[in-house]
């Protein structure tokens, strides 16, 4: 037998002092209390998470469900303005209290912290994985069925964190037609299933535009691979979304939560059956 590195992680022995893998989870606030929490990943910006995971957490609070989203995307927050929310933040003796939209859905984001919400964040790795994580054990969540984390996009310090920090019951995949997203999307479905968080399937975004004059549907950006990726990955298609200009001036205006009909109805039924 080698000399003992203490890194059980990296070694084959099976010996009195090894030691089971350290959960790094952290407990949420004291007075947080979620049934599921549902990160919504993708491997590459500009395929529409953030709209994907706002319509979502709208749907599911459509169905009578308590409702927060954890906008994890510290150095391009989007969410507030999905929901119209720009006041700043509160706490208590108890932790920082999520703003609340007109429909009730708990919303917590930088945009919130910061004095103005253009200011710029440069912040290094470290500094934004502890952000988030401070989302999770600092802020007043109440009672939640449902908390979404609008992720942001790759594989780096933030999803890390979310997986290994939060209690992540699933992820959902969000890509869109191009074979190049598809290949991108697949290193953030295997970096999800290296850290042992179940995916709940894909979602593909901009998959056809219906002309207004003619009705025909037409794919801009190429025909749909979602398909044969979801088969590829044995995963479901939760969804195949068109590219919906109403929708994208919904989300500009802050009138995501009333904009119908809503395209992840279907999905908030499937995940919430």
């Amino acid at each position: 037998m080698s000399e003992c590195s203490h890194d059980c992680s990296a070694c084959g022995e099976s010996c009195g002092e090894r030691t089971q893998p350290q959960d790094l989870r952290k407990p949420a606030n004291a007075h947080s209390h979620i049934k599921k929490v549902i990160a919504v990943v993708s491997g590459k910006g500009g395929v529409g998470k953030s709209a994907v995971t706002c319509t979502l957490a709208a749907a599911m609070a459509q169905r009578g469900r308590k409702v927060g989203v954890l906008d994890a995307d510290i150095t391009g927050p989007s969410v507030p303005q999905a929901f119209n929310i720009h006041k700043r933040a509160l706490g208590d003796e108890d932790g920082i209290l999520p703003a609340v939209t007109q429909g009730g859905i708990k919303v917590m984001s930088l945009n919130l912290l910061i004095e103005r919400e253009t200011d710029p964040v440069v912040w290094r790795g470290p500094v934004i994985a502890g952000a988030v994580e401070q989302f999770w054990t600092d802020v007043v969540w109440g009672e939640l069925d449902y908390l979404f984390v609008d992720m942001p996009p790759g594989t780096g310090d933030v999803p890390l964190t979310v997986f290994q920090s939060l209690a992540v019951d699933g992820v959902i995949v969000v890509t869109a037609p191009q074979a190049l997203v598809g290949m991108i999307v697949t290193k953030a479905v295997r970096m999800a299933e290296l850290l042992e968080v179940p995916v709940l399937g894909l979602v593909e975004n901009y998959s056809t535009f219906r002309c207004p004059d003619c009705g025909r549907e037409h794919p801009v950006f190429g025909e749909s691979t979602i398909d044969g990726l979801g088969e590829s990955l044995s995963l479901p298609v939760l969804a195949k979304l068109p590219i919906d200009p109403a929708l994208a001036q919904a989300v500009d205006e802050g009138r995501v939560e009333s904009y119908q009909p809503n395209p992840m109805a279907q999905v908030a039924q499937r995940l919430d059956g």
